[in-house]
């Protein structure tokens, strides 16, 4: 898509959330690198939100591992459609 920014608003992924990348599954949004295991979690456990964000691109998250670097401390941050949101995992 040409316009992300456009498909990132429309689906309610607030602006401080905004990553490089967002999915639709199932029903929740994706935001950013956020490790597939919690979206997994998500899923089985459907909790009451919107969806799953990693803002920016921390070094170690799913698909910025740098050789010789060690992973940057990131959280994985869970929001709903009225801009509340909540640390739901650390990594």
């Amino acid at each position: 898509m040409s316009n992300m920014n456009a498909v990132k608003a429309a689906n309610g992924v607030p602006a401080r959330l905004a990553g490089c990348h967002t999915a639709l599954v199932e029903g929740y949004i994706v935001e950013g690198h956020v490790p597939a295991d919690l979206v997994d979690r998500m899923l089985r456990e459907r909790p009451p939100i919107a969806g799953l964000a990693v803002p920016g691109m921390p070094i170690g998250s799913p698909g910025m591992e740098v050789p010789g670097r060690a992973p940057e401390p990131y959280e994985v941050i869970a929001f709903d459609r009225d801009g509340g949101s909540s640390v739901y995992d650390r990594r």
